[in-house]
């Protein structure tokens, strides 16, 4: 006995797959976000950030500067959103924190990087440029290098920025500043996040800096340092191992190649190292043990000294320190830090050391630092 199989009627076949169709669309539409910007800058310095996250129970706006996250406002369709400001014209940044979770931006490529947790950057311009945005002036050149390391065992990198008409054969060689990065920030931090070459282009074309050459080196002297994390700081040996070994690679591999690749000066008049947090204190750390090569040292917000000051700095004393130029130590008024950075002044002190003591509003941010180097740089190589 055979069975004939009997076509949908025309209308229902039409039906069901209008349904199909519907559902489909509602599935896409509930798979793709709707268009978001953020941030949002106003002229007046506001700055609106949203994030849309429906499934998310708390969504927090982690800010560069500020003393803690701040809670973001949920609607109805799932967008999170803060406004913040007005801010000063700079660079800040920030991230999400979603149910606990760090988040990037979705709806901003500018990428502040970081070896810990990279994050987002949004720009706050004023009525006038400012010494970090990149102005019609003649250009330094940037220079990316790589070496294995025999005293840290790794491969690692350094930066150099060569002035604007830098000359390669000159007969007069460059001054040379080693500026150093911040913990968990890599070796381009100066350049990519503290714009440390347009800010120099900006003061040299204004007559404010004497051309020189900066060089940018990886800040750690044993791998474990990033490895551990935060949690790094708790461990003493790390931390001595660190600011050792970095001590060593400077001065026997990067000071040395760069002084073969480039026309700089050996004499320690024409010599400076500078660094923020924990390169403040590796500068420190070298400058001040190393007298004989540095004229200039500065520290911007130094960080992660040992308290026992003495076999830290076994030689320095008043007549040493009289030798340098400028021992230059800034902090922001707001930072963390800056307990422990009038406690290493209270001891220059009582050693009769001279410093100069900068003390400005501000916590442990970029905004502090490139006001810093900003400040720094015009005292160097002046001959005074």
């Amino acid at each position: 006995m055979s069975r004939r199989t009997h076509p949908l009627p025309h209308r229902l076949s039409l039906f069901l797959a209008l349904t199909l169709v519907t559902f489909a669309a509602i599935a896409i539409q509930a798979q793709t976000p709707p268009a978001v910007q953020s941030p949002e800058v106003q002229p007046d310095g506001e700055v609106t950030f949203r994030l849309f996250d429906p499934g998310a129970k708390e969504v927090l706006l982690n800010f560069e500067g500020a003393p803690k996250p701040s809670s973001m406002t949920r609607d109805d369709s799932g967008l999170w959103s803060i406004t913040v400001g007005p801010l000063d014209p700079d660079l800040y940044g920030y991230g999400f924190i979603a149910d606990g979770v760090n988040l990037l931006d979705p709806n901003n490529p500018t990428i502040k990087p970081n070896l810990i947790q990279p994050q987002n950057v949004v720009e706050v311009n004023g009525a006038t440029p400012q010494l970090w945005n990149v102005a019609e002036v003649p250009h330094g050149v940037i220079h990316h290098h790589f070496f294995k390391s025999k005293v840290v065992g790794d491969q690692r990198d350094f930066y150099v920025y060569t002035p604007p008409a830098f000359d390669p054969k000159a007969k007069t060689k460059y001054p040379v500043l080693y500026l150093l990065h911040g913990y968990s920030d890599s070796a381009d931090g100066w350049t990519a996040v503290g714009k440390a070459n347009a800010i120099l282009d900006n003061l040299i074309a204004q007559g404010k800096v004497k051309p020189m050459i900066v060089v940018m080196p990886l800040g750690y002297g044993t791998p474990e340092m990033i490895k551990l994390k935060w949690s790094a700081w708790s461990h003493p040996d790390v931390r001595q191992q660190n600011f050792d070994g970095f001590r060593k690679s400077l001065l026997t591999e990067v000071m040395p190649m760069v002084e073969g690749s480039y026309p700089v000066s050996t004499k320690r008049e024409d010599r400076a190292i500078a660094g923020l947090s924990m390169g403040g204190s590796e500068s420190l750390l070298t400058g001040l043990n190393n007298i004989d090569k540095f004229a200039y040292v500065g520290a911007f917000s130094a960080g992660g000294l040992f308290d026992d000051y003495p076999p830290a700095f076994p030689a320095l004393d008043a007549k040493q320190a009289a030798q340098l130029r400028t021992l230059w130590i800034a902090c922001g008024t707001s930072d963390r830090l800056i307990d422990d950075n009038r406690k290493f002044k209270t001891w220059l002190k009582s050693k009769d050391i001279a410093f100069t003591d900068i003390e400005t509003p501000g916590a442990h941010t970029w905004m502090v630092w490139r006001r810093n180097l900003i400040n720094f740089t015009p005292l160097l190589f002046t001959g005074k």
